[in-house]
Order: C-alpha cells, then sequence, then structure tokens
C-alpha cells in the first residue's frame, strides 16, 4: 500500500513537474535569459548619448579599437554572464524563493499569491510543491544546456568573424606593401637633422586635426578607423588614405600630400663653396619647366614652400644667394611624364660640409641617395689653375672659383657616401661642369665641347674621371653655363641642357624621360 502511495506521488509529481515546465516555466527562463543577455550586449542606448562600452585605446592612438577586435569580445562575454545571472536568479530567488518557499509552502496560490479559503485548498498547494521544485530545477538545467549550446555556436561564428577581419587586416597591409614596393616607393623625410626613413607617415584627420600614427588595417579597422570625433579614415592608399594631410612622425613637420603614394627620389648635389651649385639648381628647376614646355612633362613644386623657396634663389644681380645653414632642406618637386610620377628631393648642402669627414657624416640623406649631381668648378682645381696664362688667371678669379677642386670635392663624400648608403656600386652620377661662359672665354683651355669626359681628361683631371667611372654604375657629364639658363635672357637651350642631368638620373627609376635629352642631342654628355 505504502509503495503503490508512494509511486502514484511520484508520478505525479513528475507528471505536474513536467507540465508546469513544458507549459510556463522553460519558457520563461529562456525567454528572460535571452532577453537579458541581448540588452547586456547591445542596449538599450540613449540617442545622442555616447555608447559606455565604446573606449579609445590606450596611448596616443586617437582611434577607436574595431568592434571585432574588443568589444564584440566583451559584448558576447557580457551576455553570457547576464544569461546565467538570470536562469540563476529564476531558480533560486523567483522559483525556490518566492514561488515554493513564500507562497506554497504556506498555503497560497504560486502565481497570485493569495491564500486558499480552506484548508484542503492550502493543503493542495503545499502537496504542489515537489512538482515546481521538479519542475524550477529541470527548467534550469535544460535553458542552461540549451544557451550553452547557443554560446558555444555563437562562439564559433565570432571567432569566424574575427579570423575573417584579420584576414582582411593582412590582406590590406599586404596589398600596401606590395603596391609600394612595386612602385618603388620608400618614405622619407626631407627636412635637416631628421631625413629619417619611415614605414607609415602620420596622418591628420581633417575634421578634429587628431594625428593618427597607425592609420593602416589593424586593431583599429581593417578598412577604416574611426577617429574619437567620429570621422572615418580609410585605412590605405588605394583606399583613399592619400587624401589626408601628412607629418613626420618624428620630426613632426608637414609632408608633401605626395609622400607614400610616389616614389622619392633623392638627388643631391655635391660641390664646394661657390662651385655654382645653388646657381645650377636654379638653372635646373628653369629647365625643367622648359621641357614642361616643349613635351608632355609635367613640373609641379611639392608645397607652397618649395615654391616660395625657388623664388629666392638669386639675388638682384643675378647671383645665386649662398647656401645657409647646416644640414639641406630638400627641395621637393613632382616630376611626371604620362601616368609616372616622381617625388624628387633636391639637396644643395654648403659647400663647407664636404671639408670635414664628422660633418659630412651627419649629412643623413646621402644615406637615401639614388644618384648623385658632382658639381665640378675646375677653374678651383690646382693642375687647371696651374695651365691659365695671365690674362685667363683674371677671368677665372673674377669668376669666384670653389674653395674645393672637382678631384677634393669627390674624395671627400665618395668615402662617407659609400659608408652612409652602401650603395654606391649601384647608383649613378652626373658630372656637371659649371660656369662654361667663363670656360668658352678662355684661351689657356679647350672649349668645353662634347664628350665632356673625354675634355676632363684632356685638361688634367683624367683620375676623377676614372674614379667616377670605377666607382659608380654609371657616370655622365655634362658642360653647363648656369648663368646663361637663369634671369630674364635665358636661353631655353641652354635650360634644357642643365635640366638633362636631372632628367638622366630619373630615366635610371623607371621615368622614361631620358630620350628627351636625346632630343636636344645629348648636350654636354660624355
Amino acid at each position: 500500500m505504502t509503495d503503490s502511495i508512494l509511486r502514484v506521488f511520484l508520478v505525479a509529481t513528475g507528471v505536474i513537474g513536467g507540465a508546469v515546465c513544458l507549459g510556463y516555466a522553460l519558457w520563461q527562463f529562456l525567454a528572460l535569459a535571452l532577453r537579458d543577455a541581448a540588452a547586456a550586449a547591445f542596449g538599450p542606448r540613449t540617442p545622442g548619448v555616447a555608447d559606455a562600452r565604446l573606449f579609445t585605446a590606450p596611448g596616443d592612438e586617437p582611434a577607436r579599437p574595431a568592434y571585432w577586435a574588443r568589444q564584440m569580445w566583451r559584448d558576447s562575454r557580457a551576455a553570457g554572464n547576464e544569461a546565467a545571472l538570470t536562469v540563476w536568479y529564476l531558480l533560486v530567488r523567483h522559483w525556490l524563493g518566492i514561488v515554493i518557499r513564500d507562497r506554497l509552502l504556506q498555503g497560497r496560490h504560486g502565481g497570485t499569491d493569495e491564500l486558499a479559503d480552506s484548508a484542503f485548498g492550502r493543503l493542495f498547494f503545499r502537496l504542489l510543491v515537489p512538482g515546481y521544485t521538479v519542475a524550477a530545477v529541470l527548467s534550469a538545467v535544460v535553458s542552461g544546456v540549451f544557451l550553452l549550446g547557443v554560446a558555444l555556436v555563437f562562439a564559433v561564428q565570432l571567432a569566424l568573424v574575427a579570423l575573417v577581419a584579420l584576414c582582411g587586416v593582412l590582406a590590406g597591409r599586404a596589398a600596401d606593401t606590395v603596391w609600394r614596393l612595386t612602385r618603388g616607393i620608400r618614405m622619407t623625410c626631407p627636412y635637416p637633422d631628421c631625413y629619417r626613413p619611415f614605414p607609415l607617415a602620420v596622418h591628420v584627420c581633417p575634421d578634429c586635426r587628431a594625428a593618427h600614427r597607425e592609420l593602416r588595417p589593424g586593431r583599429f579597422g581593417a578598412l577604416r578607423h574611426v577617429c574619437r570625433c567620429g570621422r572615418g579614415l580609410p585605412t590605405t592608399a588605394l583606399t583613399g588614405r592619400r587624401k589626408l594631410a601628412t607629418r613626420c612622425p618624428y620630426c613632426d613637420q608637414s609632408l608633401p600630400a605626395a609622400i607614400g603614394t610616389t616614389r622619392v627620389v633623392h638627388l643631391p648635389l655635391v660641390g664646394g663653396t661657390s662651385a655654382g651649385k645653388t646657381m645650377l639648381m636654379a638653372a635646373m628647376l628653369d629647365g625643367l619647366r622648359s621641357w614642361s614646355y616643349e613635351s608632355a612633362l609635367t613640373v609641379e613644386y611639392a608645397t607652397p614652400a618649395d615654391r616660395h623657396e625657388s623664388h629666392t634663389r638669386l639675388d638682384a644681380s643675378g647671383w645665386a644667394l649662398k647656401t645657409q645653414g647646416g644640414q639641406p632642406r630638400a627641395l621637393m618637386l613632382l616630376i611626371g611624364l604620362g601616368r609616372r610620377r616622381r617625388l624628387l628631393y633636391l639637396y644643395d648642402p654648403m659647400g663647407e660640409s664636404l671639408r670635414d669627414a664628422d660633418i659630412v657624416r651627419r649629412q643623413g640623406y646621402l644615406a637615401h641617395a639614388d644618384g648623385v649631381v658632382l658639381v665640378a668648378d675646375v677653374l678651383a682645381s690646382p693642375v687647371v689653375r696651374r695651365s691659365l696664362r695671365a690674362g685667363d688667371e683674371e677671368l677665372a678669379a673674377a669668376a669666384r672659383p670653389a674653395d674645393l677642386g672637382p678631384v677634393e670635392t669627390y674624395s671627400g663624400v665618395t668615402g662617407e657616401l659609400q659608408g652612409l648608403g652602401g650603395r654606391r656600386a649601384r647608383l649613378a652620377v652626373a658630372t656637371v661642369v659649371t660656369k662654361r661662359d667663363v670656360l668658352d672665354s678662355l684661351t689657356s683651355l679647350p672649349p668645353p665641347t662634347p664628350p665632356v669626359g673625354a675634355w676632363l681628361r684632356a685638361i688634367g683631371l683624367d683620375d676623377l674621371v676614372s674614379s667616377l667611372g670605377h666607382d659608380f654604375a654609371a657616370a655622365r657629364y655634362w658642360a653647363v653655363s648656369a648663368r646663361a639658363a637663369t634671369g630674364a635672357g635665358a636661353l631655353p637651350s641652354e635650360q634644357r641642357r642643365a635640366a638633362e642631368p636631372v632628367l638622366w638620373l630619373l630615366s635610371r627609376t623607371g621615368l622614361r624621360v631620358g630620350a628627351l635629352a636625346a632630343r636636344e642631342g645629348g648636350g654636354g654628355a660624355g
């Protein structure tokens, strides 16, 4: 009899527990747990108020980390914790605490908390306690298992999202790197006391002017970064990063807009004081502009500062102003032909910087040189001066000879050029004999007609020509009158001849401008 009563009690408990579980309790557990999980992860949010979940990265980068990089995992963890807390609260506090302990065991209705009118009614509510307990525990276990399964599936999806995002980051960086390598783009600061190469410039937000040092695919986003002001910024040059203003990551000075998208060609002009470097550079600029009038060559100043500097190179008398200061700032030009362009860095250092090996060693731009323009004032060579007769000596002295002859100039810089860059044997040197107008008037020397290399040998500079041919991958020679190529009465042919050394060196970087000099007949090449 006792066994039968116990069996009936257990069956009734199971039936009541299953009915309550499937009819109400389980769905309450699931609904509330999912609702609270979603609320913890995604809202509610107040329009116009900053989302408390979002935060800026530690450090100086003024960007929000990508959602997939960190916040996605935080939201998922918060959702899981909230779902678990909801299940625990419903089981312990609501069902076992309020419904069973405070209501059913007290003879009250489990849902309405109304006290039964009769003793039989209160007994009936108490007899429901085992069934409701089974329902509560069963609902908690089943909902916990279900939510755990959902969490595992969701975790796999999150991992896939993170993997896709990471692949996007790697693909974006790889595409940007391959694009720069195929175009030969190397970013280098053009400013004195810096000259440092860098893989990524500092990009400035156009809205709040915040400086972004990591604007590339990464933890702040694969396709774009969101600035702290809310502005979206593209992460690669291919997607529009090139339109943003840039600064050097080391000296914080403004960089030309073409940096990072155009191959930079570094060409230092090497020569002694008063050798005619600055005047030759002015003639080269005029010559490049002259070529742009006669061909498809395009010449632009990279920045307004370069335009201003080029306009202040000559004084009222037509003489070039002496280069001032220590290390030179590069004069930057955008040279293009067809679809190809080069960002040309022209360096005009003080002649005094070649006198001391320590000073030469501090000329950091030499380490990035893609070619060298050797400015040769042969009137400063002791060998040449000894061969001049009396009248020619006066003409040579009036031409302000350099403090160093071309042999001494080259000897002072060639060792440091090799030590700084280690690439001398792969570089080309364009040797430009200056002051040709004076040389043409001398009777003690043959006129500097092409081939200029042979002319240099004829006047006693055979060692210089031999050294240049041995030390560099290629060497060519010109004789130029910079005074005839600048000013109001400049000769277009002389201007274009002055630009030929630059065009030849540019042609060796893949810019197809070598044919322009050939149209002029090769100038004084030799």
